[in-house]
């Protein structure tokens, strides 16, 4: 299926890794013109090389977006560099684990600027040019905690479902002006980050047991869903949160 953005310029952050650089693969082979952003820069020197297989133009911006300033300077850099954004990925990494009455004050104000703030700054960096040409898809990739709140992810199931209710205010806001905003909710996908929540390779097959399907997720398989988001193919798709986790959440609606 052509999903129609050949020519696209898209911003993916936390492009470097995992599922920030399975959807940068996807909109690359897409014919996307791709800018990557992430904190390590040697993670993202080896995802540039990597999305070059595709033959599209390939930049990268070294940046963390829990600086308030960086959100600006990424999306002025991908302008200068590549033209106006026309695709946001706004994607970070999950913050710490651990109960409400385990975080300090600290660490909450560091996941509401990475995890929640971050994402508010990339879109105000983006949308006015998006609403200007008539044309745009914004997707955040949060977790299956913005459903569901999960056990000993306080953080993350409060910024997360922040970043939720973000989407859907938005959506409302701005589809008239051809500016299309959903969400991309992982599950148990085979990360980093699910390692480490996991406490390794033998936590990962326990987890692999509760899903439906059988299996833990691989990042391409969110990246696909994400690019799919970010397509002419997605044209009345809006507002959206969409589970991407093999049937393991157990919510209705």
């Amino acid at each position: 299926m052509d999903l129609g953005i050949a020519g696209k310029v898209a911003l993916v952050t936390g492009g470097s890794a995992g599922i920030g650089l399975a959807a940068a693969r996807s909109l690359a082979r897409e014919g996307c013109a791709v800018c990557v952003s992430a904190r390590d820069p040697e993670r993202l020197a080896d995802a540039v090389v990597g999305l070059q297989e595709f033959g599209g133009v390939v930049h990268a911006v070294l940046a963390d977006v829990e600086d308030p300033a960086s959100a600006a300077r990424v999306a002025a850099e991908t302008r200068d560099v590549l033209g106006p954004v026309d695709i946001l990925v706004a994607n970070a990494g999950g913050p710490p684990a651990g109960r409400f009455t385990d975080k300090s004050l600290e660490e909450w104000e560091v996941a509401i600027q990475r995890n929640l703030l971050g994402t508010v700054r990339l879109i105000h960096a983006v949308l006015p040019e998006m609403r200007s040409r008539g044309w745009g898809r914004i997707v955040t990739v949060t977790s299956r905690s913005a459903r569901e709140a999960l056990d000993g992810l306080a953080l993350s199931n409060a910024t997360r479902s922040g970043v939720a209710g973000i989407v859907r205010t938005l959506a409302r806001e701005v589809g008239g002006d051809g500016v299309l905003v959903n969400n991309v909710m992982p599950g148990p996908i085979a990360t980093d980050r699910l390692r480490e929540l996991a406490g390794g390779d033998e936590g990962l097959a326990g987890r692999a047991a509760a899903v439906p399907v059988g299996r833990i997720g691989e990042p391409e398989e969110v990246g696909d869903v994400v690019a799919f988001l970010a397509s002419e193919r997605a044209s009345y798709v809006n507002g959206v949160s969409l589970l991407v986790d093999g049937g393991e959440s157990r919510v209705i609606a």
